[in-house]
């Protein structure tokens, strides 16, 4: 059996069953299996489907609203991957990609399926051409992810989707399937915003069960993409070396200069620690707003512990809270906060290391060169098998 050099910033060396820690780490010399020439081919197609990203992939995840066209683009102009988020109606995907000209075809869009409207993303996906499409929360699970796939890929042949998924069930109805994605995002629950409400995991641990599972089935190896809690180039070389091809990233884009977000949100975002214990997942600021719909048994969302909350626990009645948020919006940036805020503030668990306000192509750029920089620094530790 041979040695294999690799180059550190093409290939991330992964961590496997029965292979030492040192194998794990060591980008320079590895025994060449079937799993890495896998991991490889996930990587290449990445590359190769966006030929304009760099390596480690970094996706800013399409949150609804913030998520707008200045901020997909900045990310895909610095060699990553922006996803514009649903809007709050229906055309808004069209305006805004209708305001990147050409651009537009360098950046992704999502669409949130249990109250999307199917015939207008398939006139916005044929019209512009985004290069991704991100699906996520089915009423009807994976029939209604196979008729939207099917659609989009009618609509623009080109397209590739990306679906978010929560659980190795999920992972594996998406991959036997009759139109399986392109590329998986396996959300931990770290996430902020909405993810699986009570049976989902860290993609610490859901990542490489999921690709695993496929393996032990003989499934094709679908791109994996890390999500949820990520805020830095830690996160991002953690997710490497459990198996994923990229990392997306939201919470930390909160706190960039071109999010679509109110000021009070993004200094609730900055001031907030210890994001495990001041971050809770509930329906609460969803009925508060009015929202409802949501198939609640399988997704709630991430929101930071606000006064509102507080009250909640403290058995405080919901047409009395209601009352209370319904006050609060109307002040403004004082309506975000942690002891007298009152409305949704959506974040992961890792929103506690996020301090500084950058541009998008500055968080991308500094961190990607961070991630290459843990790694090379992890490689030189741990390569040597003496």
């Amino acid at each position: 059996m041979f040695q294999l050099k690799l180059s550190p910033l093409r290939f991330p060396t992964l961590h496997r069953p029965g292979s030492s820690y040192r194998h794990f780490i060591s980008a320079y010399y590895i025994k060449p299996t079937c799993i890495i020439r896998r991991k490889m081919s996930s990587v290449s197609q990445l590359k190769k489907d966006y030929p304009w990203v760099s390596n480690p992939l970094i996706i800013a995840a399409p949150m609804r609203v913030f998520t707008g066209p200045a901020l997909a683009q900045a990310v895909s102009s610095a060699g990553g991957l922006g996803f514009i988020g649903p809007g709050l109606k229906p055309e808004s995907t069209a305006t805004d990609l209708a305001s990147l000209g050409e651009k537009g075809e360098e950046v992704g869009v999502g669409f949130q399926l249990w109250n999307g409207d199917l015939a207008k993303a398939v006139e916005v996906v044929g019209e512009y051409k985004p290069c991704a499409c991100w699906l996520f929360a089915p009423l009807n699970g994976q029939k209604d992810i196979d008729l939207w796939s099917a659609k989009l890929r009618a609509a623009h042949p080109g397209i590739k989707i990306w679906l978010q998924i929560g659980t190795v069930t999920e992972a594996l109805a998406a991959a036997t399937s009759s139109q399986p994605p392109d590329v998986l995002v396996v959300q931990g629950t770290e996430a902020g915003g909405h993810g699986r409400t009570s049976d989902g995991a860290s993609w610490t641990t859901l990542l490489p069960e999921i690709e695993d599972t496929f393996s032990a089935k003989g499934l094709p190896q679908i791109p994996l993409v890390a999500a949820g809690g990520i805020s830095d180039a830690r996160g991002i070389a953690a997710a490497l070396s459990v198996g994923a091809s990229g990392a997306a990233i939201g919470t930390r884009f909160l706190a960039s200069t071109e999010a679509r977000i109110a000021k009070g949100y993004q200094n609730a975002v900055l001031e907030a620690s210890e994001g495990g214990k001041n971050t809770v997942r509930t329906h609460l600021y969803n009925h508060l707003r009015g929202t409802y719909g949501w198939p609640e048994e399988q997704w709630a969302p991430r929101a930071l512990k606000n006064k509102s909350w507080e009250e909640h626990e403290a058995g405080v009645p919901f047409e009395e809270l209601r009352g209370k948020h319904e006050d609060a919006l109307r002040k403004g940036d004082a309506a975000w906060g942690k002891e007298t805020g009152r409305t949704a503030t959506y974040a992961g668990e890792g929103v506690g290391l996020v301090r500084t306000v950058k541009s998008a192509k500055d968080i991308v750029v500094e961190e990607r060169q961070k991630a290459r920089e843990i790694l090379r620094r992890m490689a030189g530790e741990f390569g040597d098998e003496r």
